[in-house]
């Protein structure tokens, strides 16, 4: 088995169990956390795809600055411990295996019956072959895709300013 399938195998592995601990966890902290971990992990499978600006920015962009704005939300609003789950014992199980079913069902679904999975070359990787990553990330990024840029740092403004809002003590 060659070392990089090895490699991808672990944190593929890494980032499926820290996923399940992060939906898991009580805390929100601790949940936070563990997302960070599995933030950290997607960035390494970028790199073994041999996109290493968009695993940089995996980790600036989001493990950084997007883990950093749910921990001051979190500290913000004084979560304290959370309330009782409304669904235990064999009802919320059964719920979630049926869930899990479905899920598992459309993904072998999506999957082409008796097709081996062959990797087709994109346009951004072609662009990204022909001028660079950073040139073929950065121009659809501040042409084409402009207004969803803006309007998702505008959701985050509000966000912040909502999270301020509600945590704000009546004197």
């Amino acid at each position: 088995m060659p070392p990089t399938l090895i490699i991808f195998w672990a944190f593929a592995g890494l980032a499926v169990a820290s996923a399940l601990l992060c939906i898991t966890r009580q805390s929100p902290v601790a949940s936070a956390l563990w997302l960070v971990v599995t933030l950290f992990s997607i960035a390494a499978l970028f790199v073994l795809l041999d996109a290493q600006f968009i695993a940089v920015l995996q980790v600036l962009v989001y493990a950084g600055a997007i883990m950093v704005l749910f921990l001051f939300v979190i500290m913000l609003l004084n979560l304290g411990r959370g309330a009782p789950s409304d669904m235990k014992g064999p009802l919320g199980l059964g719920v979630a295996v049926l869930l899990a079913g479905l899920m598992l069902v459309q993904l072998l679904g999506m999957r082409p019956a008796g097709a081996a999975p062959t990797p087709a070359p994109s346009l951004m990787a072609r662009a990204a072959a022909e001028q660079g990553m950073v040139p073929a990330v950065a121009r659809p990024l501040f042409s084409v895709y402009l207004v969803p840029f803006e309007i998702t740092s505008v959701l985050l403004l509000a966000a912040i300013v909502g999270a301020v809002v509600l945590a704000k003590r009546k004197l």
